[in-house]
């Protein structure tokens, strides 16, 4: 099957975790809106879809459209084969994936916390003050957290969950990659009490695949237009 995911075509955002899903399994897909944006837009218009996506990323697949980032992962995973076949393995899998969008949720909320409508220029001050609980509380806490899990796979061969890579391991590397983009200083600090982790990041990035697609055209570098910002003021 060729798959076709919708996504904004000059940011990573959300549509990078599926992109990297998508790269790693060596999919036959096509990101539509890098090709064609207005197509995206049609889609997102048309008022004769039953089942509408509320927003990008979505991925047609077939007659079917599957819209959130960690739906369409846990749609994809057994495609792609980057799940095992145990369901409650799947369930647990799909949960760490909600948990890393609850920490996409926080970083966004770092430049954007008073309204996604507003420039980042008239929210600085609310932003630094959520700035510094993210990265005084709430980032350690959502690491911790990860690195606990991988602690407690021990058989795992340094993978997230199980023996063999899944698109939680590949979700790690992109928060890691993301949040030494957008708050380095943290990253300094932090990077020694998640070691585990930071060994998975380098890890996903030598995978064959995931290493060509890193090295082309097709992965969009961060920007301060996505998900991930670079803004030194609220990096302390």
């Amino acid at each position: 099957m060729r798959y076709e995911l919708y996504y904004w075509p000059s940011i990573p955002g959300r549509g990078e975790f599926v992109r990297l899903a998508l790269e790693e399994s060596g999919a036959d897909y096509l990101d539509v809106a890098r090709d064609d944006m207005q197509k995206m837009l049609d889609v997102l218009a048309d008022s004769s879809q039953p089942r509408p996506p509320f927003a990008p990323p979505f991925l047609r697949a077939g007659q079917q459209v599957i819209a959130q980032t960690a739906n369409i992962l846990h749609f994809l995973g057994p495609r792609l084969g980057l799940v095992p076949e145990s369901e409650p393995t799947r369930l647990w899998i799909h949960q760490l994936q909600l948990t890393v969008e609850d920490l996409v949720v926080d970083v966004h909320e770092t430049h954007h916390p008073a309204g996604a409508g507003l420039y980042y220029d008239e929210q600085k001050q609310e932003a630094k003050r959520r700035a510094a609980y993210f990265t005084r509380d709430r980032a350690p806490e959502l690491l911790g957290y990860f690195e606990t899990v991988l602690a407690r796979n021990p058989g795992g061969r340094g993978h997230m969950v199980g023996r063999t890579l899944t698109y939680a391991d590949l979700s790690m590397f992109q928060v890691v990659a993301g949040l030494r983009y957008a708050f380095p200083r943290m990253m300094a600090r932090l990077e020694p009490s998640i070691p585990r982790l930071v060994s998975l990041h380098d890890r996903v990035a030598r995978r064959p695949n995931v290493a060509a697609y890193l090295d082309s055209a097709r992965r969009i570098a961060f920007n301060e237009d996505g998900i991930f910002r670079r803004y030194p003021e609220l990096d302390d």
